[in-house]
């Protein structure tokens, strides 16, 4: 494996919630669109190539980053993330190196979060490192599962955990670094057999973990770094706490 880095943004979604015709991702944050700034976070991070997985009003997010260097893949209906990045498989064909998966509207991110990430995937040999934080409540969440060595076991889903690991505070943040070879190898068993019919990109880490490979997750100190827009409230919460940290 060699040292590069692609960035894979997930940037189709509706954001019903949001309560407007346009595309969530290009909702303004501090006057300029949510995804631009995770375009921004990318770059800074090294990332070789940039692709944007678009899809609901693709049109309007790939005028709105004709000038930002990144390459688009079409998701033509919303199956779920794991669906999502599928699109992107063309796009990678033959790449040995990394794989950073972002999503569009979350913002926060800071660099150096994502490189110590990068630095622990890398040392660890891992095939998938995830990034987690410990929210206040966390209801609804997948839980990580470590072993005695700190090491990722799994991600429980909320409605199939048990008593005991409900009380896990440790959640998926839903940011990813994978090698190449093993994500492109895991989304060819992902399958939609759930409630929602959807393709599900943690059931990837499944996959690789009943493979034996190994598994690895960051724990994100902050979770404002990991926080996403789903409703105008949680954009203007993110608002705030981007002019706390410019402020700071």
């Amino acid at each position: 494996m060699d040292g590069s880095l692609i960035s894979i943004i997930l940037a189709g979604g509706l954001g019903k919630r949001m309560k407007s015709d346009l595309p969530k991702v290009l909702h303004p944050l501090a006057g300029r669109p949510l995804v631009h700034h995770v375009i921004d976070i990318a770059r800074e991070v090294g990332s070789q190539r940039t692709i944007l997985v678009i899809g609901y009003k693709r049109h309007l997010v790939r005028e709105a980053t004709l000038a930002s260097g990144v390459e688009w893949a079409v998701q033509e209906r919303q199956l779920g993330t794991a669906d999502a990045v599928r699109s992107c498989l063309p796009a990678i064909t033959g790449y040995r190196g990394d794989i950073l998966i972002l999503s569009g509207d979350v913002p926060l991110l800071r660099p150096d979060t994502i490189r110590a990430a990068l630095g622990l995937h890398r040392r660890t040999g891992a095939a998938v490192t995830v990034f987690t934080f410990i929210p206040v409540d966390p209801t609804g969440y997948g839980r990580v599962v470590r072993g005695t060595g700190g090491e990722l076991l799994r991600i429980v889903e909320q409605k199939d955990a048990q008593p005991d690991e409900l009380k896990i505070p440790e959640v998926n943040g839903g940011v990813y670094i994978y090698r190449a070879d093993d994500l492109t190898g895991s989304l060819r068993e992902v399958n939609d057999d759930n409630r929602a019919g959807e393709f599900y990109l943690t059931d990837t880490v499944a996959v690789l973990g009943r493979r034996g490979r190994r598994l690895s997750a960051h724990l994100v100190e902050d979770p404002m770094e990991l926080a996403g827009v789903n409703s105008r409230e949680q954009l203007a919460q993110l608002e705030q706490a981007l002019e706390r940290r410019s402020a700071g």
